[in-house]
């Protein structure tokens, strides 16, 4: 058995992204974040600049049309000024470099639209040539594909950081790494293997003796990794799939266990539960992917607010991009305050 390979040559058109869900861009969302560092949290334009990775003569223009815009006055007036002060709430909290907050239509609208919109957008700028980019999968991570702007991208390289290509569902793994390379030109490089093996001496013998060696060598120099998390209770899905019986999931309840990633479920401090399952998954493990310079979680909704809580702990990602909802529900959580429910 060799490394699953595939080299695309087509590209799939990028779909429009809808004015509900992507309202505002790049260069708006720049711009009232600067306003708001500089006017709000008194940074100055020199601090702005190295956050935002700008020039500091490109916040000065910034700023100079956010006044010109009527948009800062004795405060920013913008619809989305209650995004971006969500933005820098979990940025502060949980030390990230960069979190990124979809709005919603609705309070009980399905957020993931929404953030799969914004991940989308934001991969479309930050994917270059010569990345070793590692993923997971998801329904995050699938409904995303639409809204990343295909182009061609040199010596670029996809890896699959989760087996599972031998059983047949919508949600598969390899599906998401292939055509996610396909979208930029890459390479994309897979684990043949279930997501979850029957033992631990079978999952050393397929790395060992099957050609898998490569893709776990390829894990160690990533250049980042993309990642989404599952809560404890679709857990139940993966049942479906043969990976996961409800026994094994209740003694994960029961154990702590408030999500997964990748197969490796963990609790609200980040640490793995004692349970066999983390010992038999055919994924990378998470040691390595927190090598990885640049560390992309995009998750939300209700059912995964431990689940995110937990994984700012064992992954600690370096951009979070989620749902307004999801956001303040993680702030509340830490206490912070003065945190608008939506109405």
């Amino acid at each position: 058995m060799g490394v699953g390979r595939r080299r695309q040559s087509e590209t799939e058109g990028a779909a429009e992204t809808p004015e509900h869900l992507v309202s505002e861009s790049r260069t708006d969302r720049l711009r009232i974040r600067a306003a708001w560092m500089y006017f709000v949290e008194q940074m100055t334009q020199n601090e702005i600049a190295d956050v935002l990775g700008v020039g500091r003569v490109t916040i000065v223009r910034m700023l100079a049309e956010a006044r010109s815009r009527n948009e800062v006055k004795i405060s920013i007036e913008s619809e989305l000024s209650e995004i971006v002060r969500l933005e820098r709430a979990l940025e502060k909290t949980f030390g990230l470099q960069q979190a990124l907050v979809a709005p919603l239509s609705a309070p009980n609208a399905d957020p993931i639209p929404a953030i799969a919109a914004k991940t989308g957008s934001f991969l479309s700028d930050m994917m270059k040539s010569g990345m070793r980019v590692g993923v997971g999968w998801g329904r995050t991570l699938f409904a995303s594909l639409p809204f990343i702007s295909a182009k061609s991208l040199t010596d670029f390289k996809v890896i699959s950081l989760l087996g599972g290509v031998g059983v047949v569902r919508r949600y598969n793994p390899a599906e998401f790494s292939w055509r996610f390379a396909q979208i930029f030109q890459g390479d994309g490089y897979l684990i043949p293997t279930p997501a979850v093996v029957d033992s631990v001496e079978t999952k050393i013998a397929l790395v060992e003796r099957c050609g898998l060696q490569e893709v776990f060598e390829m894990a160690n120099v990533l250049d980042a990794v993309l990642l989404s998390v599952g809560g404890i209770a679709s857990a139940t899905t993966f049942s479906r799939g043969g990976f996961l019986k409800e026994a094994d999931r209740e003694t994960l309840l029961a154990r702590g266990a408030v999500g997964d990633l990748l197969f490796h479920f963990f609790d609200r401090n980040g640490d793995l539960v004692d349970h066999p399952i983390n010992s038999l998954v055919m994924s990378v493990d998470v040691d390595r992917l927190r090598k990885a310079p640049i560390r992309i979680l995009t998750s939300g909704g209700p059912e995964k607010i431990e689940a995110l809580l937990g994984a700012m702990h064992l992954i600690a990602p370096t951009i979070l991009i989620t749902d307004e909802d999801s956001a303040r529900r993680m702030l509340e959580a830490h206490g912070v305050d003065g945190v608008r429910t939506a109405s």
